[in-house]
């Protein structure tokens, strides 16, 4: 009786997410939501990128429940131990165990991750937005402004500030994103150029709504499509860049247990206990993996543009 009502629900909820005609705009959001999930689904290399970024986030989540220790205190009689059933991917120098470091780790990943797209996204929309909006000088000097950031190779420049902003894992995100926003600027501009002149906003201007209820209410929301899946693929260089600083020294700091860092104390050990700097490498190399088929995903699903070739 239980598992009839159970089938029922689902098809009438069902029908109701597929109804031709929507009753309110709530439904539609739903509807657009739905639809897009059954196309992403549908893409295998998109499911597998979703699949490990899920792990990634649960690993982070549940880190108490899935390692014995912090991976902060070492034990100096138990370094360098290969792979066992005790230490499933061995021990570092200090007899610190590999596997609860890495699980650790995810949560100063996504602690990074998580802080870039916080602060990049805003300040590309903003940016972008305005300048495709109002045009003229604006434009001009936005644009420029941008183009001065995007003149400098990303991990050029997130070193320079680093080096003059003090090694640390906030003045690392702050880089990191100073260093990232530029792109979505010029998303958000070109995707304003092809819309602004569009009947919908011509609609709203002859209605006296103010350029920041348009910006806001008409225009940001075309955008994010894009922002979402270049954020997406933007994932793993930020992922790169936050590791290429952790080996530097200039990111996260020991003994936090921060991949990139843990590729540079452990390379010294590269021939001969090859697991120390191999596992985190390893690590960083799948999650960006999983980002860039996520975004590949995000990206088919939804840019009409690419569905249809």
């Amino acid at each position: 009786m239980i598992s009839d009502i159970k089938y029922l629900s689902y098809i009438g909820l069902k029908a109701w997410l597929l109804s031709s005609s929507p009753k309110s705009p709530a439904q539609a959001r739903c509807q657009r939501v739905y639809l897009a999930w059954v196309s992403f689904r549908a893409n295998p290399i998109g499911m597998v990128g979703l699949v490990i970024v899920v792990v990634l986030v649960l690993m982070a989540v549940f880190a108490p429940v899935l390692t014995n220790s912090d991976g902060l205190e070492p034990n100096l009689g138990n370094r360098l131990q290969p792979s066992s059933w005790q230490h499933w991917f061995g021990t570092d120098q200090l007899g610190r165990d590999i596997y609860d470091r890495i699980v650790w780790g995810s949560r100063i990943t996504l602690y990074i991750v998580g802080l870039v797209s916080i602060i990049v996204v805003p300040i590309g929309l903003a940016i972008g937005t305005v300048a495709g909006y109002l045009g003229g000088w604006v434009d001009n000097v936005l644009m420029r402004i941008t183009d001065i950031f995007l003149a400098f190779p990303r991990l050029i420049l997130a070193l320079a500030l680093v080096a003059a902003l003090g090694s640390g894992i906030e003045n690392a995100v702050l880089a990191i994103a100073l260093t990232t926003w530029s792109p979505y600027a010029r998303i958000a501009r070109a995707e304003v150029l092809s819309i602004r002149r569009a009947e919908f906003i011509l609609a709203a201007q002859a209605q006296g709504a103010s350029s920041i209820r348009i910006l806001l209410r008409h225009i940001v929301p075309m955008c994010l499509a894009s922002i979402i899946v270049r954020l997406t693929l933007d994932m793993a260089g930020i992922i790169l860049t936050a590791a290429g600083l952790g080996f530097l020294g200039l990111g996260a700091q020991p003994p936090l247990p921060e991949w990139g860092a843990m590729i540079s104390t452990g390379r010294q050990f590269l021939l001969d206990q090859w697991w120390v700097p191999t596992v985190p490498g390893v690590a960083i190399f799948i999650v960006s993996l999983g980002f860039c088929l996520l975004g590949d995903g995000l990206r088919d699903t939804l840019d009409p543009k690419a569905s249809d070739r």
